[in-house]
């Protein structure tokens, strides 16, 4: 059996170290039935008794940490170098009952691990098979709203459908989102943002009225980007290696950018409510100020207007490279800047000053003031269009033009 091999070969501590009638649970379980492996391990357990010694013990044996999750209830957690390991106690008489407190079907299928037999009160096998996401009860998505984003992110992950019954229900739901912790509405949302079959989803959510509970700004039209998002970030990961399996953070806050107001106050104040980091919202905020830049006339060719772009989007252009090519801004524009930036001796986008403040005062005989900012602003400009090369004839261009 698959799931008996899979303990044997993966299992981080010694089966025996627990007690019997533990069963293996969740998401583990449903993975293995799919053949779905992962290399770092994100395990629970569900023990008759005795969670917190049995854990601490566990903990000690392997050198491993250890921490208390909820006292209250008895759940804790073990950390091995590759794995993750959630133990809790068993509520109700039997595994059957704790079962039923689960959201979907396909998780709520046990493992009994001394018995090596499957506990399916449910019929979770037969929704694997039939790829569909299908609720025990409203009653348990009622309990925990958070579970209404989760059957959205399940059915992306898993490539799997949510049965019509079931997202009829998270419909009826989806005011009880208010009712939810912002950060655990993001640990959801981001799963969908950076997958790029995660924009299907949302686009689902937002027919379905949860987008729009989550971000009140969000419209329509601004779903229909997110997929271009996807298909440009594509793009842009063939062409240059920055963008990358790993980094999809310019991904997610492209993405932002469409779903939050258009009006950069606003969609700041969003951002704060949904707790989002501030380098999130200065990403997104960065990219809502500065993107229609992109189509001031002659932009393409005036290196004056690119290096004041540059200076103030900084390293925040990757972001809002993504965001403007989804906006139809010219392909070339973005190529050739994404080029600029890439290059670290470019001066229009990584500008190295030929002269210090210091310099133009000692030169001038003049004492600190807005002009020495502005001179070296002059300078930089005359640099980046090739009529000066170093410090000596910015000193003399200064003087010729009489600045």
């Amino acid at each position: 059996m698959f799931l008996d091999k899979f303990i044997v070969d993966n299992l981080p501590f010694n089966l025996d170290l627990l007690p019997p009638h533990s069963y293996l649970v969740g998401g583990a379980v449903r993975d293995v039935l799919l053949q779905r492996f992962r290399n770092y391990l994100d395990l629970d357990f569900v023990l008759p008794h005795s969670v917190i010694e049995i854990a601490k013990n566990i903990a000690n044996l392997y050198s491993a940490g250890f921490v208390i999750l909820d006292a209250k209830r008895n759940i804790v957690r073990v950390v091995f170098p590759h794995a993750t390991i959630d133990f809790a106690q068993q509520e109700g008489d039997t595994i059957e009952k704790d079962l039923t407190r689960r959201d979907f079907t396909i998780n709520a299928i046990a493992y009994d691990c001394f018995q090596k037999k499957i506990i399916d009160p449910f019929n979770g096998q037969k929704d694997l098979k039939k790829r569909i996401i299908r609720m025990i009860c409203s009653e348990n998505l009622e309990d925990d709203p958070l579970r209404l984003l989760r059957g959205y992110r399940q059915a992306c992950q898993l490539d799997f459908t949510i049965k019509s019954e079931t997202r009829k229900t998270i419909i009826e739901l989806s005011p009880l989102l208010n009712n939810v912790a912002k950060e655990r509405i993001n640990t959801e949302l981001s799963y969908l943002l950076q997958d790029k079959k995660g924009s299907f989803w949302l686009k689902e959510m937002f027919k379905d009225g949860l987008l729009s509970t989550i971000f009140n700004n969000c419209q329509n039209y601004k779903v229909n980007y997110l997929e271009k998002i996807d298909f440009y970030y594509e793009y842009l990961k063939r062409e240059f290696s920055y963008f990358n399996e790993t980094n999809y953070q310019h991904l997610i806050t492209a993405k932002l950018a469409y779903l939050t107001s258009e009006n950069p106050i606003i969609a700041e104040k969003e951002l704060i409510n949904l707790k989002y980091s501030r380098q999130e919202i200065k990403a997104v905020i960065t990219i809502l100020k500065y993107t229609h830049c992109l189509l001031e006339k002659n932009f393409i060719h005036d290196l004056s207007l690119q290096y004041f772009f540059f200076l103030s989007v900084g390293n925040i252009f990757p972001n809002l490279a993504v965001f403007a090519l989804a906006d139809d801004i010219s392909e070339d524009l973005i190529i050739m800047l994404l080029k600029r930036y890439f290059n670290n001796s470019d001066a229009v986008a990584h500008p190295q000053p030929l002269l210090s403040g210091n310099d133009l005062i000692n030169f001038l005989k003049i004492p600190p003031s807005a002009l020495i900012k502005q001179l070296l602003t002059e300078v930089q400009i005359a640099y980046i269009q090739g009529k000066i090369n170093d410090k000596n004839e910015a000193l003399q261009w200064i003087i010729d033009n009489k600045l």
